[in-house]
This record gives C-alpha cells, structure tokens and sequence, in this order.
C-alpha cells in the first residue's frame, strides 16, 4: 500500500506533466493593434467652443460649481445666450 505522503508526490508529480502540455499548447496572446484602437477623446473632432459657451464657463468658474450642478448652469447659460441672439436678429 501506498503511504499518503507517496501518493501526493505522485499526484504532485503527474500533475507536472500535465500542466507542461496544457501550457504548450497555449497560443500566444494577440498584441494589440495601436492604429485600430483610439483613445475616446481621439474618437470625436472636438467641436470650436463658442463665444456664449466660454462666457458661460467663466461664468460657472467664478461661482465654483462643479458636476451636474455645473452642467445645468451651462446649459441654461447657453439656453438664453441663444435665445438673447435670436430675439436680437
């Protein structure tokens, strides 16, 4: 009969040779393709920031608001800068 420690050797062991096969028949990893791949910000033609929209955000700077509370600002800014423009033509 075979002892316990025997047995884990043996299992220790086996499992070497099975472990060596599984790796070599592994594919190597495919490398990314730089040119294919964008960053988000390379994605988009970033559009010309316009006259009322650099008012707006000196705007939200001077009153140091932050997040969604920073985009409703703008927004509403933007809002009535366009609706000012359209009410002076």
């Amino acid at each position: 009969m075979m002892t316990i420690s025997s047995r884990a050797a043996a299992a220790a062991f086996a499992s070497l040779f099975l472990i060596s096969t599984a790796y070599a028949q592994m594919t190597a990893p495919a490398a990314p393709a730089p040119a294919t791949k964008m960053a988000p910000a390379e994605k988009k033609a970033e559009k010309p920031r316009t006259a009322a929209s650099l008012e707006c955000s000196k705007e939200a700077d001077a009153k140091n608001v932050h997040g969604k509370e920073r985009k409703k600002l703008m927004s509403e800014c933007k809002k009535a800068a366009k609706d000012a423009a359209a009410k002076s033509k």
